[in-house]
């Protein structure tokens, strides 16, 4: 039997709820299998922490994660801590750190839920938005000078480098070929910003000749919103720069009917380190403590985990039970429904034992 060393970090917010979901549903999994099995370590690392020692983790975090095969990461943020401070602290040194440059976000409406789309339901939307992770606009390269002075100048400059832009292209027409639609449409600012942007589409052009088997397109972002919204069925797998795809991701997570639905994989595919995988919800202060943060984004996200470490039953099992939980109607407030998270996650692990699940 294999056994996967997994580093949980909780963190914030509804983190620690969501994170507890997901592991419940992963040990349950686990067991229908019977193939392998988890050992978890749980970090305290969070703004609780930095508001205690001045630090969300240990100076030698990265070294200590470096032993686990993979990241369960739940949400950084804190209503009384800078956001600058609680992202640069935690996420970012991570992703950086182990050099995880492909974030990958996929979206589709699962069976009950309701797009805010008009006539669109499931299979209308079933896309995969791959973000450069490691460079362009959240580099950190920048700074603020004369700080309280009239001539404060502040600057924050995005960086693209031939490597990471052929490197998250690759990876982007690699998916695009392995989905039955092989449809790549890449995404540019290159109008406006001439430098990094013409780079980036020119890129984008020489590593498209090696897939030849692979249909693409390019569009600029602001017209991509256009897209998303009104053509929805014309796009398959997406490539964006750090920010375009943050900001795209996030729309498409709504567009598919809630954040609480949306998953994320920060990877490294190059197995060096330890990719992490997150919902893509955030903290959500407003809901902390309630018992009804949706856990489907986590339940995805363990799916994606199980994937890359080449559990494709279990990652299937998983799904197919968010999907038949989701069609019963047993869902949380955020898409309509009136279930806590733990219900939500009994019958998710009900549905990976092969149990009737009952419409709510």
């Amino acid at each position: 039997m294999t056994t996967y060393k997994i580093a949980a970090i909780p963190a914030d917010g509804i983190g620690p709820e969501v994170i507890n979901a997901g592991l419940q549903a992963l040990e349950t999994l686990a067991s229908w299998d019977g193939g392998f099995k988890l050992h978890v370590t749980e970090f305290d690392w969070s703004s609780e922490r930095y508001k205690r020692t001045g630090a969300l983790m240990p100076e030698d975090g990265t070294e200590q994660l470096k032993a686990f095969d993979a990241i369960f990461f739940g949400a950084v943020g804190a209503a009384d801590v800078p956001d600058h401070i609680t992202l640069w602290g935690l996420r970012l040194p991570i992703c950086q750190g182990f050099d995880q440059y492909a974030n990958v976000r996929p979206t589709k409406i699962l069976p009950g839920i309701q797009s805010p789309l008009a006539g669109v339901g499931p299979g209308d939307l079933d896309w995969v938005i791959v973000r450069e992770n490691s460079e362009g606009e959240y580099a950190g390269h920048g700074g603020r000078a004369h700080k309280g002075f009239p001539e404060e100048v502040g600057t924050e400059t995005a960086i693209f480098t031939r490597v990471g832009v052929t490197r998250i292209m690759r990876y982007a027409f690699r998916l695009a070929q392995s989905r039955p639609r092989k449809f790549l449409t890449v995404v540019t600012k290159s109008n406006a910003q001439r430098f990094g942007m013409v780079m980036w589409d020119e890129i984008a052009a020489e590593v498209a000749q090696e897939f030849p088997d692979v249909k693409w397109d390019k569009m600029l972002v602001d017209a991509m919103t256009v897209r998303m919204v009104k053509d929805p069925q014309s796009l398959d797998t997406i490539v964006a720069t750090n920010l375009h795809a943050d900001i795209l991701s996030d729309l498409a997570g709504a567009l598919a009917g809630s954040l609480g639905v949306a998953p994320t994989g920060n990877i490294d595919p190059e197995r060096r380190f330890p990719s992490m995988f997150e919902p893509i919800h955030g903290s959500a202060f407003d809901i902390t403590g309630k018992g009804i943060a949706n856990p489907v984004a986590t339940f995805w996200t363990a799916a994606q985990m199980l994937e890359h470490l080449g559990e494709d039953k279990a990652a299937g099992r998983m799904m197919s039970a968010i999907d038949q939980v989701c069609e019963a109607g047993i869902m949380t407030p955020d898409i309509g429904g009136t279930a806590s998270t733990q219900q939500v996650t009994d019958a998710v692990c009900e549905a990976i034992r092969g149990a009737n699940v009952l419409v709510a």
